[in-house]
């Protein structure tokens, strides 16, 4: 019975190396984009892109197949694009020569996966210094890599001695941090309390409707985190300002487009009266209509705002200092109007050449 055993292993193996060669599971189809996007970023020709592409697909297979393989003495596993071939790290080096006809290339490690796993899940229980930018298992190195800001490697000697010689500490000069993106349309708050829409993302943060705030007042993003202050605001009079975003933000080009693909604004040339244009709000979505008149001046209840274009497109309160777009061309920022998006309406907008004229800001383009 053993004999058979190990036949019918060596027969598994046999067709396993068939099944996951890379000609057998050669990507279907990349996309001209990927490929296009490989050779830029990882310095490959179109030819070395598409063979790479072939290789990582034999790769995923045979890590599965390979793990089941080594059992308990599996120590991870990484593709190796200089060889084009699957690494496989194992702690018996008897299991070397059918992991090499499985198709893998074998390597003798001093620590198993699992133990890996284990110290970073114990590391995971602690609290770092903040010195110390993060950790995890470092797959190549056999190890779990602690980082940490560079001359402050002694930060990291509690988390060491918790996991002991499974550790390697590097020091790094990242100072990691979350990027949210500013997006045109999204919702922010205002002081923890009222909700306006963004206008667009300029250099340092973004422009919306001035009636949103008053300088000073605290921001928070659509996942109501800080995002920033009112740095300049104008209303009545005028109905656009300024908010100041902190480093956790990224100005972006998009726009949302609420159920579409973000419109990317590629520039701010004024369209014409008679021209097609699109909202973004973060209460009613996106919507279009038609600009009817510029430089109207509407009397709010709390004062005249001039300069505004007018528009058929509808609005409800929570889209104000929302984005216009023309195509991928900025146009403003919601003020006000009437009516609704059941029934419909008359909506306004803050012209967005105004307010980087007036506020000397850039617009961010794509």
């Amino acid at each position: 019975m053993k004999r058979m055993a190990v036949a019918a292993v060596a027969v598994l193996a046999g067709a396993l190396a068939t099944t996951v060669s890379p000609a057998a599971v050669a990507a279907e189809g990349p996309s001209a984009d990927l490929l296009a996007a490989m050779q830029r970023d990882l310095g490959l020709n179109a030819q070395q892109a598409a063979d790479r592409l072939r290789q990582e697909s034999a790769a995923a297979v045979l890590q599965h197949v390979a793990k089941g393989f080594a059992g308990d003495e599996f120590g991870g596993a990484w593709f190796d694009a200089s060889i084009g071939k699957l690494v496989v790290g194992v702690t018996d080096g008897a299991k070397a020569d059918r992991l090499r006809r499985l198709g893998a290339e074998p390597r003798t490690v001093a620590h198993k996966a699992s133990d890996l796993d284990s110290a970073k899940a114990q590391l995971d229980a602690e609290k770092a210094p903040a010195e110390v930018t993060g950790w995890y298992v470092d797959t190549r190195a056999n190890a779990v890599t602690i980082t940490v800001k560079r001359g402050q490697a002694g930060a990291a000697k509690s988390l060491v001695e918790k996991v002991g010689t499974l550790a390697k500490v590097v020091e790094t000069d990242e100072a990691p941090r979350v990027l949210k993106d500013i997006r045109g349309g999204d919702a922010y708050y205002i002081n923890n309390a009222g909700r306006c829409s963004v206008g667009f993302a300029v250099q340092g943060g973004f422009v919306s409707a001035g009636h949103c705030g008053s300088p000073g007042d605290t921001v928070a993003g659509v996942d109501k985190t800080a995002l920033g202050q009112f740095e300049k605001s104008s209303f009545p009079g005028n109905d656009y300002s300024f908010v100041r975003a902190n480093s956790a933000w990224t100005s972006t080009a998009k726009v949302n487009h609420y159920g579409g693909a973000d419109v990317v604004v590629s520039g701010h040339t004024e369209s014409a009266v008679g021209a097609s244009i699109c909202r973004s709000g973060s209460t009613t979505g996106w919507h279009c209509g038609e600009v009817q008149a510029k430089s109207q001046t509407v009397n709010y209840q709390e004062g005249s705002v001039s300069g505004l274009t007018r528009t058929n497109v509808c609005a409800e309160p929570g889209d104000s200092g929302g984005s216009w777009v023309s195509g991928t061309q900025a146009q403003g920022v919601t003020s006000g109007g009437s009516g609704d998006c059941t029934s419909g309406g008359t909506t306004y907008f803050q012209p967005v050449n105004e307010i980087l004229s007036t506020y000397g800001l850039t617009l961010v383009t794509g």
